[in-house]
């Protein structure tokens, strides 16, 4: 089968949860036999562009973003015409391309794009996040999980006090991205990465019509996951046992990850001998090492992946400790695989992860953060377990065991 895959997240030094995802799948797709093509932005596109995302096949250029503010910060409302605009710009771009392809495959922040192909086109795109209906993809405002439905009401996740003007340009513009995104989702088929997501858009959009999607739950290459965290041959010790006391917080350090709020509850409630590393970047990466950085808190910034495979196995304990409702956290299916406990938050699509559990308990739930942080001091002042071996829990996150119900999806 000949496969496009389309991202505005690529070509980028430092791969995202979603990017990393694209890469897997193709790379995968590749090695059983498909022929797959990735197609990203050209505005950072390089020679080398394949090389540094870690894919094996040819990368395309396809479509430049550079101009992607419109200034919404400072007008203060969400303009009704940017979004649709990049959609249909990406939709072009694909569309000149598609006839030499037996299925185009869209992962990336424009959920409406599907209203734009030619309903002809054997197109599917993945749901990573919930901006199928939220504009800033979180559902996370002041703080807290966002509940309200209204398109009105997101006028202020644009501006704190957006008044009458602001509100109703802000409504018109959500109002036309979730019904672009509806046409897209009846148009054409999708994938959503939990349950969750689907439960997700069908409670803000209760009529939208999603026959054609399916649910497929992120996925990772265990080989290769495993080959990153044990290396050897390259004269470093293999690492088989977790350090006692280590506990690992790994993502972007940004609102809604809750890693400020994670620091703030487990200061002085952690044994002595606790380690925390917290391995990422972000805006809020400076504040928060200079307000938490000790002794028992290092902070190592951005790792490439093996040494985040590496740093997971060695740990503890991982914890991921996200206020905002994470879709299907692969950085919990890493810890999983690799036979590490995970703390996490009990919600979003987190509680569906519990299936990929080596062990009854490797995934432990919380619904508050200070009874998260109870839990990870009840699992420091225990022995660190050792990784538990491989199993059927393992297998099923594997990429190449949900690779036979994607090409299935892609042929029907």
């Amino acid at each position: 089968m000949k496969i496009l895959m389309v991202s505005e997240d690529v070509p980028g030094v430092q791969l995202g949860g979603l990017a990393r995802h694209v890469v897997t799948l193709a790379n995968a797709l590749l090695e059983t036999g498909h022929e797959v093509d990735l197609m990203g932005r050209s505005d950072r596109a390089h020679a080398g562009s394949a090389a540094e995302i870690g894919f094996d096949g040819r990368f395309i250029p396809g479509f430049e973003l550079r101009r992607i503010g419109w200034k919404e910060a400072q007008l203060g409302f969400f303009n009704p015409a940017k979004r649709p605009w990049f959609a249909a710009r990406i939709a072009r771009a694909l569309a000149r391309r598609a006839q030499h392809y037996d299925v185009v495959h869209y992962h990336g922040h424009l959920p409406m794009i599907g209203h734009y192909v030619d309903p002809a086109l054997n197109f599917i795109q993945t749901r990573h996040d919930q901006g199928s209906e939220c504009m800033t993809h979180l559902r996370f405002k002041d703080g807290a999980v966002c509940t309200d439905t209204s398109n009105r009401a997101c006028a202020g996740c644009a501006h704190p006090a957006p008044g009458l003007l602001r509100t109703m340009l802000s409504g018109q513009a959500v109002a036309r991205y979730r019904g672009e995104a509806a046409s897209a989702f009846a148009r054409h088929k999708t994938i959503f990465v939990s349950d969750f997501l689907r439960r997700q858009f069908l409670r803000t959009l209760p009529g939208a019509d999603l026959s054609r999607a399916r649910v497929i739950h992120n996925f990772i290459d265990v080989r290769k996951l495993a080959a990153a965290a044990h290396p050897s041959g390259t004269g470093g010790a293999e690492v088989r046992s977790a350090r006692q006391g280590q506990v690992l917080v790994a993502g972007r350090i940004d609102t809604g990850k809750g890693f400020a709020e994670f620091l703030a509850a487990a200061r002085g409630c952690l044994p002595p001998e606790t380690r925390v590393l917290v391995v990422g970047d972000g805006p809020l990466r400076a504040r928060l090492e200079a307000r938490h950085a000790s002794e028992q808190v290092r902070f190592l910034g951005w790792q490439p992946n093996s040494a985040v495979a590496a740093l997971t196995a060695a740990s503890h304990v991982c914890v991921v400790p996200s206020l905002w409702e994470e879709p299907c956290g692969t950085t919990i299916l890493e810890a999983l695989a690799l036979g590490r406990p995970c703390l996490a938050l009990a919600r979003g699509g987190t509680p569906e992860l519990t299936a990929y559990a080596s062990v009854p308990g490797q995934l432990i739930l919380a619904d508050s953060m200070q009874g998260l942080v109870r839990l990870l001091a009840g699992a420091l002042a225990r022995p660190a377990p050792a990784p538990a071996e491989p199993g059927a829990a393992s297998a099923a996150m594997d990429v190449f065991q949900v690779l036979p119900t994607i090409v299935d999806f892609y042929a029907h």
